[in-house]
């Protein structure tokens, strides 16, 4: 897709009601979401191998994080984990208040973040009553199965 046509997409959706704009073209699709001042592109799988120079500086930023992860008092309390590859949000919808904060106290069952996988929302119940003492994943980040999201306490 050219370029002008996307700063066209991307200043439709700025200047609109729109949240989301998804334009498929030929065998490219380009999503466009509005979140509170930024703008996220997803791009497909077929583009990212057609410019492996983007997704070099990407496979640099994960180890960062993962370094980070481990330097978190996370070691102490029980640890609720992801049950899927997705992305992470702390809340319902973009300008909504996160599920919960750290000191929050939750019950078994309660919904404390959403991850999205395939385009699917997803809510994540606590597995264990308590007040949480981390959020060791940021809002919008990708996330692993298995990796801890939360500390309980």
């Amino acid at each position: 897709m050219d370029l002008r046509k996307l700063k066209t997409l991307i200043d439709l959706v700025a200047e609109s009601d729109i949240s989301e704009l998804e334009v498929t073209e030929g065998e490219g699709k380009v999503r466009i979401v509005k979140s509170q001042p930024q703008y996220t592109m997803a791009m497909p799988q077929q583009m990212m191998q057609q410019a492996p120079a983007m997704a070099a500086p990407a496979a640099a930023a994960a180890p960062a994080v993962a370094a980070e992860a481990p330097a978190a008092p996370a070691d102490a309390g029980h640890k609720v984990t992801s049950p899927m590859v997705g992305t992470f949000y702390r809340a319902p919808s973009p300008g909504a208040s996160n599920f919960v904060e750290i000191g929050s106290t939750v019950k078994e069952g309660q919904t404390i973040c959403i991850i999205e996988a395939m385009k699917l929302l997803n809510e994540i119940e606590c597995d264990k009553s308590g007040v949480v003492k981390a959020i060791l994943v940021e809002n919008g980040q990708p996330v692993e199965f298995g990796q801890a999201l939360f500390v309980i306490e």
